[in-house]
């Protein structure tokens, strides 16, 4: 009887233990890198009111008649640092014929600041923790992810959603189409 219980003792820490290792070796599942509400696009863009890495408060209302491409973001965020360079390029090319580029960063003000000034970032710079997740949501990121980006054309209508690192050849088209 008792090698039978030991036996049974085996056989279940063996499957036990397949199980364990079948699960913890699974791979992650696949990263969505777009997605588009249709809720949201079509849309009038939410309200919001953020403080700026320089101390003054901030409304889309500010940028009335302009091309918004609100960019969530964080220093800790590696997609995020990569795609800035190209965010600064596109502020610089499309700026005179209307594009307003916003960075919102989850963070904190110090380290927006500094990271800032590193880079020589060329457009605005929002920065907040809870208020900017509460921002992002309602501007579609229900999965939270960085980055996060929203154009918003000039009459402030939602035209474009992306999760991810943004690509120049995904939204140069969208730009030049509503600029």
């Amino acid at each position: 009887m008792r090698r039978i219980v030991i036996v049974l003792v085996a056989a279940a820490a063996l499957i036990a233990g397949l199980y364990l290792s079948v699960s913890l070796n699974r791979p992650p599942p696949p990263l969505v890198r777009q997605t588009t509400s249709s809720d949201l696009v079509g849309s009038y863009r939410p309200d919001f009111r953020l403080g700026s890495s320089t101390g003054a408060f901030v409304t889309p209302a500010d940028f009335a008649g302009k091309t918004i491409l609100i960019n969530f973001w964080a220093t800790w965020c590696a997609p995020c640092r990569r795609e800035m360079p190209m965010l600064m390029e596109l502020q610089a090319e499309y700026g005179t014929a209307g594009l307003q580029v916003i960075g919102i960063a989850l963070d904190d003000v110090q380290s927006v600041r500094d990271f800032a000034a590193q880079l020589a970032i060329t457009y605005p710079i929002l920065v907040g923790a809870t208020d900017v997740m509460e921002t992002s949501l309602a501007y579609g990121n229900a999965a939270g992810v960085l980055p996060f980006s929203v154009l918003v054309d000039k009459d402030g209508i939602i035209r474009w959603q992306y999760a991810g690192e943004i690509k120049p050849e995904d939204l140069v088209p969208r730009l030049k189409e509503l600029l």
